[in-house]
């Protein structure tokens, strides 16, 4: 098949009803990922990802599909197309000034991202983790007009809190769906000079050290309900969320707050 992500990820078409299907080969990969000073062992599961698409079977906010062996014993995936537009595409300022896009675009947005964000807390009360909760994970399906998760084959190694990784994966999406893009230094320094040079390093994303979470330093209007938010992802963070709850229920007060 022709313009393949993966070598292991492949297109297909199920010949009982014509409908698109993507199969999931075997693949197995280790590495370390961090945050701030933690250290995180990540490895690809096919058995974990089979198992979660047991668990969310017809839930709205997941993709579909199911697990089965090959010869070889190998755990299979075969995953349900979803026609759909990426975050980059739908929650952009692209043709218009930040602030249209955050009075207009963004408070629909957030309501969306909350049932998203619910959806990851279901997962985390039946003690599992997606894994790698990245905006190009989070899709919005143009047949349902709801926003999806993919992707959930890697796993982590044992750590104080298992939930950490997609909580901070969770905080990096709503920094990104508030700017309409990443606002980072090189944004800053070619687009608003002024607000460069009032950027210290406190201001920085823990993980993404060239991106801003103090957002409401470059766009003033962003309620400060919402900026707290944004500042537990922070360099000059004190706390950090300890679980889904916390964020939800922050997120939740910031919507009432810009109006969603």
């Amino acid at each position: 098949m022709d313009d393949q992500p993966k070598f292991w990820v492949k297109s297909a078409i199920d010949l009982s009803d014509g409908s698109k299907k993507i199969i999931k080969l075997v693949f197995h990969e280790r590495f370390q990922a961090s945050i701030g000073d933690l250290l995180f062992d990540c490895v690809r599961s096919p058995s974990k990802e089979a198992r979660i698409l047991n668990l969310v079977r017809e839930h709205i906010n997941f993709m579909q599909g199911y697990s089965v062996q090959d010869s070889a014993s190998n755990l299979v995936r075969v995953i349900d197309f979803i026609p759909a537009e990426t975050m980059a595409d739908y929650a952009s300022t692209e043709g218009m000034e930040h602030e249209e896009y955050f009075t207009t675009s963004f408070p629909a947005i957030l309501q969306e991202y909350i049932e998203a964000v619910r959806a990851i807390l279901f997962l985390h009360r039946h003690n599992e983790i997606h894994g790698d909760i990245r905006r190009d994970h989070l899709l919005r399906d143009m047949t349902s007009n709801r926003l999806r998760w993919i992707d959930f084959d890697y796993a982590h190694g044992l750590n104080e809190n298992k939930f950490v990784h997609d909580l901070f994966g969770l905080g990096n999406i709503v920094m990104y769906i508030a700017g309409g893009r990443d606002i980072t230094m090189h944004v800053l320094k070619d687009e608003m000079p002024h607000i460069h040079s009032i950027i210290t390093g406190d201001d920085f994303n823990i993980i993404f050290h060239n991106r801003i979470a103090n957002l409401r330093k470059v766009f003033p209007y962003i309620p400060e309900a919402l900026n707290r938010i944004f500042l537990h992802f922070s360099m000059g963070t004190t706390f950090y969320y300890e679980n889904t709850e916390q964020l939800l229920d922050d997120l939740i007060r910031a919507a009432d707050a810009v109006g969603a």
